[in-house]
């Protein structure tokens, strides 16, 4: 249901070129600046958080969730899009799998509420394996729709 979504609502994004993390951050947030679910000094919130932070936005290997706080500037309203990056983007040593990602699944929340029914939605996507394989391969839009069948209702 969740992959679906983000195919219907074009939050979604599949990125050819190289990247480090910052760049990767910025362009994570262009499917939500299209339709004004966040402001561009959004993603220097997400930046802000992972330089205080650290990668811990990285959950598992391949997979982030870019995020900010409660109340961040420039959140609009709650939605989550997702970006697969064909080159590996290093938050820490390169080839260190807890600090690198592939698959972002970029988060805007408004309120404590959005953001605990995100994380649920996404833990359902990501609790499956050939799931989160089948995302960090994926070369076209439409296959989220496959993609979704996988994951079973929400």
């Amino acid at each position: 249901m969740l992959l679906r979504q983000l195919y219907e609502l074009n939050h979604f994004n599949i990125v050819d070129n190289p990247m480090d993390w910052r760049e990767a951050l910025r362009k994570g947030i262009e499917p939500l600046l299209a339709d004004k679910s966040v402001e561009p000094e959004y993603a220097d919130c997400l930046i802000k958080n992972v330089e205080k932070h650290g990668p811990y936005i990285v959950l598992l290997p391949g997979v982030a969730m870019p995020h900010a706080v409660e109340g961040a500037v420039g959140a609009n309203r709650e939605a989550i899009s997702l970006m697969v990056t064909k080159t590996p983007v290093y938050f820490g040593e390169e080839h260190d799998p807890d600090t690198t990602a592939t698959v972002f699944f970029t988060l805007s929340d408004v309120d404590a509420q959005s953001h605990l029914q995100n994380m649920q939605r996404l833990a359902m996507v990501l609790s499956n394996p050939e799931v989160v394989e089948r995302l960090a391969r994926i070369q076209t839009a439409e296959e989220l729709l496959e993609i979704d069948a996988l994951v079973g209702d929400e």
